[in-house]
Order: structure tokens, then sequence, then C-alpha cells
């Protein structure tokens, strides 16, 4: 993951999380410090346990149509509130609407910034043109004697 997408990705946690503590009652900090160390939880969790999380609860994400990864996101705000003091959540209900909010922020700058990666492959075409000797035959080389660095980047 590059510095500017993780950076994208901190700053939206951050105004999700923000926003979630003036909408919500049952969602709150006591300092900036909290909030900073919170996000900067929220946004590890997001990195390492996250993905594990899903791999996990892949068929109930399939069978729900995505929304496990919400009850996911849900619980790693929880997860979040029970680890960092002076960052709280009242409940699973507040733990839903929140990552429903971080999920709704971070779905908004997709549609206005573009995809936050790059996803897919990217392929180069080379054409080697073919070459004759004198008696008109190709000296072009079989497929089965090619060079090691004659291959396809994927």
């Amino acid at each position: 993951m590059d510095s500017k997408r993780l950076f994208k990705n901190w700053f939206l946690i951050t105004l999700g999380v923000l926003i979630s503590a003036q909408i919500f009652p049952g969602i709150h900090y006591e300092s900036v410090n909290a909030l900073v160390i919170s996000v900067l939880m929220l946004g590890l969790l997001n990195i390492f346990l996250k993905p594990l999380l899903m791999l996990f609860a892949l068929p109930f994400i399939i069978v729900s149509f995505g929304l496990g990864i919400w009850l996911i996101n849900a619980l790693l705000f929880l997860l979040v509130s029970r680890f960092v003091d002076g960052f709280y959540v009242d409940g699973f209900t507040y733990a839903l609407a929140g990552a429903l909010v971080v999920s709704l922020i971070d779905w908004g700058s997709g549609l206005i910034f573009g995809p936050s990666g790059t996803r897919g492959a990217k392929v180069r075409f080379e054409h080697r043109k073919s070459t004759y000797d004198a008696f008109g035959r190709s000296t072009r080389k079989p497929r089965h004697e090619l060079d090691d660095d004659d291959v396809i980047d994927v």
C-alpha cells in the first residue's frame, strides 16, 4: 500500500469517526489524542485484521450480499473503543452506525475521486519483426527456442 493511499484512508476514517461522534450520542471521544490513537488503531486493524476476518466470514459475506463486511467494520469499531482510553462506543448499534458512516464516506469519496486503488493487470505487447535470410527463410526462432527474456509481462 503506498503512502498516498494510506494517508487517504486514514483521512477518510478520521472524517468518518468525527462525523459519527457529532451525529450519534453513543460515539464520543474525550481528547484529540484519543481520537488520533483510535483512528490509527482502526486503520491498522483495517490493514491487518480485516482481511483475515473477511476470509473466515467469506461464506456469510457472499450470502448476505456484502452486508457481512459492514458487521466486520462494526466489530472493529467496537474493538477499538474497548482498547483506547478516551474513545467510547456505547453499544453494537452505535458501532454499526459509526461503521456505516465511515463506509458511506469512503464510498462517496470513491464516487467523487475515483477508486482508491488500481486493480487489474497491466499488459505490454511487443511485436518483433520477422527477418529473412537470402533464401527467403525466416530467421525467427521457433517457440521452443525463445530466450528467457522473451516473456509476456503481466
